[in-house]
């Protein structure tokens, strides 16, 4: 295990143990949390030092196309009915039509996109989800190192939907995305909400925690700073009220040992409500703009 002993975001040393968790998705490994106690940044510590194995899993849904069952099925479900929503930011927002989505997946975005009219490229480190994608929807993606071989300037809009929580090098990764997009470009990132009414509710068995795959764990203030870090500013941030219902469900499944449908659309409802006054849901999508 490699021990991180600076905070990802800041750089301060100074930092306390959260939350004790665990991998409830495959190895049943224990990991901790950290909360840095400059800026209260929330980071897994420490992570594997090779995370592939982590990721191996044909439940592992945004790489699986074909798994059956309850939650993939909702999973599905939710994607689809998200699709339309995601293109809306875009579209709002964006003032072209050349479009990046940094881990796609299995390209049901992208291919939204490019019905749509959009120029589109995608970068998807997983090899079966890149290969579906591309003889599935005739989609042009590369795996994650052409990232570095990339034109500067050329995107009026970058995607990373449940993306950036997965990235080694946080500040490189944003380096880079700040260089390939045009100026007053778009970059759109989805994260999960550890403020949200389920995350409080389910504690140490949230499943969007999902240690150690996720790396960090953003707070709203964390997004406003890591703006400030790459000379971007944020636009607007967005509630993803979908992910509630099936966060709160995997949730129950973690604490439970069952799929309690009942009882996580309940909690489900309860997070968008508070989520409503608070401005707290269960994922945030977050529009920065280049300065």
């Amino acid at each position: 295990m490699k021990h991180i002993k600076e905070c990802p975001l800041c750089g301060s040393q100074d930092h306390r143990l959260y939350l004790e968790t665990q991998d409830w998705f495959l190895t049943m490994e224990a990991f901790s949390i950290q909360e840095c106690n400059a800026c209260a940044f929330l980071f897994t510590n420490p992570i594997p030092e090779e995370m592939g194995s982590y990721y191996q899993s044909e439940d592992y849904l945004s790489h699986n196309a074909s798994k059956k069952g309850l939650l993939s099925t909702l999973y599905r479900i939710i994607r689809l009915i998200a699709l339309k929503k995601k293109y809306h930011q875009v579209k709002k927002h964006a003032t072209g039509k050349n479009l990046l989505d940094i881990g796609c997946g299995t390209g049901e975005f992208l291919n939204y996109c490019q019905i749509q009219g959009m120029n589109t490229k995608g970068i998807e480190p997983g090899k079966q989800a890149r290969e579906f994608a591309k003889k599935q929807y005739n989609l042009e993606i590369d795996d994650e190192p052409a990232l570095d071989n990339l034109p500067a300037g050329q995107y009026d809009v970058i995607t990373l939907w449940h993306v950036l929580e997965h990235v080694p090098n946080l500040h490189q990764r944003m380096k880079t995305i700040t260089s390939l997009i045009k100026d007053q470009g778009i970059i759109i990132l989805a994260l999960p909400n550890p403020q949200s009414f389920d995350a409080e509710k389910y504690e140490k068995f949230w499943a969007a925690y999902d240690t150690p795959r996720h790396l960090y764990h953003f707070r709203k203030k964390n997004i406003e700073t890591l703006a400030q870090q790459h000379n971007l500013k944020l636009l607007e941030t967005v509630p993803m009220p979908f992910d509630a219902y099936y966060i709160s469900l995997l949730s129950e499944k973690y604490k439970t040992g069952s799929q309690n449908f009942l009882k996580a659309t309940i909690n489900g409802c309860k997070s968008n409500m508070k989520g409503a006054k608070s401005k707290n849901h269960s994922s945030l999508t977050y529009i920065l703009q280049k300065k």
